[in-house]
């Protein structure tokens, strides 16, 4: 099964023209932006095909987040004699490398000439996400603070030159040296990727005198790329959640008879294993003992639990309600169910295609022509057409502070918090402006049912006497025997009782019928509370009782009936509600133009009843995670950009793979959540088409933003050229261009 998911992962990997690192050498050309979560592990092929001695090290490098560290990596290592092959995981910093060295110094080495430690790992080291140090914000907080000091000052010609300088290199050297030695790497390396580039930018502002400018670039720069790290973290958070729901140990039969305690990465295939009530089950298996109700939420997010007897299946990760079971070993720790979803949802996170942010095609095109057009102006025109030195070189800079990427810097960053602090307001909690970019794309959101849809907690809907002599004592019999069961059918029906302020009946000789109901006795009387297999044992079936029954359940309902020994007397079914906001986002949805599709583990009958109740246009029932991911993944073969919306563990690799996934807050898992890219605070799916909504402004303005400071700066770049612009006319375009595109930001927080 592990095969299937990645060999799904592989085939759809590059939706929305993301591209798999395959064949990428021509890629250490591009100056790739820093950093972005949506990384998939990629395979670099160095030679042909491995030599007989060739052997894989594997490596931890901190520093290895992004793809501007992967291609400095690459083209170091591709030129190291003996490296046939590359293997990034970016999510989890992890290097594999095969090769036939003597020693893996060389390249430990080479990684270290590029500014970063290499930490060998032995083989079967868990290659888990490794927790890394808090940095300290003070630099950061310093940086912003000397950047925006230097600017009123300048602003207000309120210091003399010296002063503001020195703000400026306070706050440069504060929050960029990093970004400095990153650039001067990837220069030895002749790698003119964005670091690089914004050196470059920033040291032309400084030698030209632009203080402020220099200082205000930096930081806006750093405050991007750590908000990007961040949204890295979150993916390996999630993964660790995911990794959390299997309990460490097992009780495993010895072969003497005896029960021990043991690992359950070292329990093997066929092993008879015990779990109480109240466990986390920790392997899959099948059922050879015992009778009881387990809660699937995690693995099926199924809405109730499902009973098990001898031959039924249990799943790694669920939680054993009631009896107690012996089951035999299915599949290995590390092939159970939940530990594909784990692959699955590292996979999937690793594949969402992301938008694609501005700076890196700014840092592709704009920069390095401008930078070289600059280097041309000032150097051709004194050589070849008798030019003043001093003029061109004057004319260069000025080209150098036009060309400077502040209005084009500043355009995304303030757009975007405009909008998350918009989307705040409204209770949606978005986790990078990337999801908010990209949202407006979106033409199909899939929904879980259970706790999305629905309230996620059954209730009584429907009570129908079928003895006349007995239609008000029923409902208060029934009551009476299901008070005294914790199952949540019984609990609906309990529940109904106590909501009439009926007082219930006591209860003797009170015993729970596996997979079947309940018995006891009021007044000396015996009665049965119990589904569709007990009345049927009981032989009390008729075609009459049974049409009644199938109208209830082909209405996604269960249904339990009180019995005594003159027969059936009544019954009740039970199902979980439709929440009424979910009928209006629906419609909400379908008015913005984007279809909709049910994802459920629950039954085709009640994934059809739920989907007619809330206007979904399409429904798919006994659902898998596997099948949920493969769902979206049929979506994108389509060429649709899809949404998730889900708030369990069973729904995390679907929102990892879906394009944007949405998690129920409130009610969902920590997985769920961390996993998805926007978390609604209150559970109510009417957020969903605001936050399109909100997403549709968002780009229109960011458009707006960019448009506007391209043509003004070709516009100055053409005046430069012909030398009619001077320094104080480029800083006031710069910095005016700055201001235009802020204040157009800003109207999204007003939204």
């Amino acid at each position: 099964m592990s095969d299937s998911i990645h060999t799904s992962h592989k085939a759809h990997a590059g939706h929305d023209h993301d591209h798999e690192h395959e064949d990428t050498h021509d890629h250490a050309s591009h100056a790739h932006s820093c950093c972005s979560s949506n990384v998939a592990p990629s395979v670099i092929k160095l030679s042909a095909a491995p030599t007989a001695g060739a052997r894989l090290s594997s490596f931890r490098i901190e520093a290895m987040d992004c793809p501007t560290e992967q291609t400095l990596i690459q083209n170091k290592l591709g030129k190291l004699a003996g490296v046939q092959q590359l293997e990034f995981n970016l999510i989890n910093r992890v290097l594999g490398v095969t090769h036939d060295l003597a020693s893996t110094e060389p390249i430990v080495a080479a990684i270290k000439s590029l500014g970063m430690q290499a930490e060998p790992l032995e083989p079967g080291t868990d290659t888990a996400p490794a927790p890394v140090a808090k940095k300290h914000w003070w630099p950061l907080a310093v940086a912003g603070v000397g950047a925006l000091a230097a600017e009123v000052l300048h602003f207000t010609d309120a210091a003399p030159t010296w002063v503001i300088a020195l703000l400026a290199l306070l706050s440069i050297f504060s929050g960029g040296l990093t970004t400095y030695k990153k650039g001067w790497i990837a220069l030895k390396n002749l790698n003119l990727n964005i670091n690089a580039l914004m050196s470059i930018a920033v040291t032309g502002a400084v030698l030209i005198g632009q203080w402020p400018e220099a200082a205000m670039v930096m930081f806006l720069f750093t405050v991007a790329e750590l908000i990007e790290v961040k949204s890295l973290d979150r993916a390996r958070n999630a993964i660790s959640g995911l990794m959390q729901m299997a309990p460490d140990t097992a009780t495993v039969q010895q072969p003497d008879g005896t029960w021990l305690e043991r690992e359950v990465k070292d329990v093997e295939l066929g092993a008879i294993v015990r779990v109480k009530p109240g466990e986390r089950i920790g392997l899959d298996g099948e059922v050879l003992a015992g009778n009881s109700s387990i809660d699937q939420a995690p693995i099926t997010g199924e809405s109730l639990p499902v009973e098990k007897t001898i031959g039924d299946k249990v799943f790694a990760g669920t939680i054993n309600q009631a009896g107690s079971l012996e089951y035999r070993v299915t599949a290995a720790a590390n092939n159970s169910t939940l530990a594909r979803i784990i692959l699955a949802v590292e996979q999937a996170q690793g594949a969402r295609a992301p938008t694609q942010r501005f700076v890196d095609s700014f840092a592709k095109i704009y920069t390095p022509v401008v930078f070289l057009f600059a280097l041309a102006v000032a150097v051709i025109p004194p050589l070849l057409m008798g030019g003043v030195w001093f003029d061109w070189i004057y004319r260069a800079l000025v080209l150098l502070v036009v060309a400077c990427p502040c209005a084009l810097v500043i355009s995304t960053p303030v757009t975007i918090v405009s909008g998350l602090a918009a989307a705040a307001r409204k209770g949606i909690l978005v986790k990078g402006g990337v999801y908010l970019e990209s949202g407006h794309k979106l033409d199909y959101v899939a929904l879980d049912k259970t706790g999305t849809l629905t309230h996620g907690k059954p209730v009584q809907t429907d009570y129908v006497p079928l003895d006349p002599l007995h239609t008000d004592s029923a409902q208060l019999l029934a009551a009476s025997l299901a008070s005294r069961s914790d199952h949540p059918v019984s609990l609906a029906v309990a529940n109904a009782a106590v909501d009439k302020n009926l007082s219930l009946y006591a209860v003797d000789n009170f015993s729970a019928l596996a997979g079947r109901g309940v018995r006891g006795e009021i007044d000396g009387k015996v009665y049965h509370l119990g589904n569709h297999r007990l009345i049927e044992e009981l032989g009390l079936c008729s075609a009459e009782l049974e049409a009644k029954l199938f109208a209830l359940e082909e209405q996604g309902k269960t249904v339990i009936l009180l019995i005594d020994n003159a027969g059936p007397m009544a019954l009740f079914a039970v199902a979980d509600t439709v929440k009424e906001t979910s009928r209006e986002a629906i419609r909400e949805l379908h008015a913005l133009g984007v279809k909709t599709l049910m994802l459920t583990g629950d039954n085709p009958h009640t994934a059809s009843a739920i989907a007619a109740q809330v206007g979904i246009d399409q429904a798919q029932g006994n659902l898998l995670p596997d099948d949920k991911l493969k769902a979206i993944e049929a979506l994108y073969a389509q060429g649709h950009h899809v949404g998730m919306v889900g708030d369990g563990i069973n729904d995390a690799p679907a929102l990892a793979r879906a394009e944007i996934g949405f998690a129920m807050a409130a009610a969902g898992t920590d997985t769920a959540i961390e996993t998805a890219d926007v978390a609604l605070m209150d559970d109510d799916l009417r957020k969903i088409p605001a936050f399109i909504r909100l997403s549709r402004d968002t780009s229109r303005i960011l458009k707006q933003n960019i448009a506007l400071a391209l043509v003004i700066k070709a516009i100055f770049l053409v005046v430069t050229f012909m030398g009619l612009a001077t320094m104080w006319m480029a800083v006031f375009a710069d910095m005016g261009v700055s201001l235009l595109v802020v204040f157009n930001g800003l109207r999204l927080v007003r939204k």
